[in-house]
């Protein structure tokens, strides 16, 4: 059946659906654009519904999305067109199977299929989990905690649990038993989540801490040609090298005299943004004997993002993040596993995946740069090897800002780790294990170019780090589970 009513349904869906993801979320939208959507897909013919929803969810997700996906040209539409399709199968599944299952079962089907659709795309896709509905969430703390149980799934389900229970209630207009009952398990759900995330936070223990610093951009020092001439594939000719060389130095002498200056004030534990230090291959170890000097002299932690120009290589960038220690001595040096998909790509020496520890008085140390911090599988290294303090040197753009440090708090809950993020062109800043915030600086806006932090010692124990992504296979097995009998019907 089509209507002016399932129509009225779908614009108020997709208007409420360019606000629960990407550029401009609004918490709320998220649990609320699922309701609307699926109304209108119940009221029409499956293919047609499901069409039509596709139309508006790729119209949603080019305005939401611009700027958010490095994808140049037609690239772009294209690739919004097919997230669009996966984007639109859970609804698709709720209107050919929702009626096929009784009672409170029908609810199960489009939370199900949104999270294995989610857990699909992380594990299959470049961006791993961009996009994900729990990142919508980010600030309602209590909710934040099932995180360190279930990963980003067990919030995606309750979200997009929402929906199907509200239409299951709607459909009865609200009235009779099975209404009431539908609303009444939800709610207490919910209920049962909230409080034991609340609790969480209410009884959390405090802990030493240890001042800590995080070291800005610093704005017009050096070109915007020299910065990225890395990124470009063209070979380097030697003409280029002097002036480039001159740039380097320009950026090792701002970072190692900034760093001075916070060691001097007491910090510990001072980190840099990713490659915000660039050298050439062949100046790195005169540049490593100036960083280890500084650390023994300053007694410090010093944790570089450090880019080298691999001049004359294929792979041309060697991003990584390496830990001086007050001694002196490199304590690690890490490889980022996943650069950005793109130019970075392109021109990035991969790294081996195994996030490097160092033990310190201050805690267990682990660093991991920029772009990994959206692969939970990666992350969940740090968790099993008891981190209690990450150090993650970034880089940003105000466009990604804070969906990026959203992301980057979500994984300190799920593996309970204390999280210092230096970010260039971003958002720097210090968590607590729990995601609570304890500093935060915009680079583009901060006049003074240091954040400084006090963060907590001692990493939290979870069971995600253990467990892995287990309740999102259990929804695959559900929605299996939940197809063979519907189809049998």
């Amino acid at each position: 059946m089509t209507s002016i009513y399932s129509f009225v349904s779908l614009a108020v869906g997709g208007i409420l659906r360019l606000f629960d993801f990407g550029r401009w979320t609004i918490p709320l939208a998220a649990w609320m654009a699922p309701v609307f959507l699926i109304r209108f897909a119940r009221l029409n013919d499956p293919l047609m519904g499901a069409a039509i929803i596709w139309l508006v969810m790729m119209l949603a997700g080019n305005f939401a999305l611009r700027g958010v996906i490095p994808l140049p040209g037609v690239a772009y539409p294209i690739f919004i067109a097919l997230l669009a399709v996966l984007w639109t199968l859970p609804f698709f599944a709720d209107r050919l199977l929702f009626d096929r299952l009784p009672g409170l079962a029908s609810t199960l089907v489009f939370p199900l299929a949104w999270v294995v659709y989610e857990f699909i795309v992380a594990k299959a896709s470049p961006f791993s989990t961009w996009g994900s509905v729990a990142y919508t969430q980010y600030g309602n703390r209590p909710l934040m905690q099932l995180a360190c149980v279930t990963g980003l799934s067990g919030i995606a389900f309750l979200v997009a649990w929402f929906g199907p229970i509200v239409n299951f209630a709607w459909e009865r207009q609200f009235q009779g038993a099975p209404a009431a009952s539908a609303l009444m398990v939800y709610g207490v759900t919910l209920g049962l989540v909230l409080f034991a995330g609340g609790a969480r936070l209410a009884f959390s223990r405090h802990v030493k801490t240890v001042r800590t610093a995080a070291i800005g951009w610093p704005e017009g020092l050096v070109g915007m040609d020299k910065v990225m001439r890395v990124f470009t594939p063209r070979p380097l000719e030697e003409a280029e090298q002097p002036g480039l060389r001159d740039a380097y130095l320009l950026l090792q002498d701002y970072f190692l005299t900034e760093s001075t200056r916070e060691a001097r004030a007491e910090a510990k534990i001072v980190v840099w943004p990713e490659i915000n230090l660039m050298v050439f291959r062949s100046d790195e170890d005169a540049f490593m004997t100036r960083a280890r000097r500084l650390a023994r002299e300053e007694h410090v932690y010093l944790l570089m993002g450090i880019g080298v120009h691999r001049s004359g290589e294929p792979r041309a960038l060697e991003n990584k993040a390496v830990l001086v220690d007050p001694a002196g001595d490199i304590a690690f040096s890490y490889v980022k596993t996943h650069p950005v998909p793109g130019a970075e790509a392109l021109v990035s020496v991969r790294g081996d995946g195994r996030p490097p520890t160092q033990d310190s008085p201050y805690g267990r140390l682990a660093a991991v740069v920029c772009y990994d911090m959206d692969f939970p599988p990666l992350l969940r290294r740090v968790g099993r090897a008891r981190a209690d303090i990450l150090l993650v040197p970034a880089s940003d753009n105000t466009t990604i800002q804070h969906l990026h440090h959203v992301q980057a708090v979500f994984r300190a809950v799920e593996n309970g780790v204390s999280m210092l993020r230096a970010t260039r062109w971003g958002l720097s800043s210090a968590v607590d294990p729990l995601g609570r915030t304890l500093a935060m600086m915009e680079d583009s806006v901060a006049s003074q170019k240091a954040m400084v932090a006090q963060l907590p010692t001692a990493g939290v124990a979870t069971l995600y780090s253990r467990i892995g992504d287990l309740f999102a296979w259990l929804c695959v097995a559900g929605l299996l589970g939940a197809i063979g009998p519907a189809l049998l019907a």
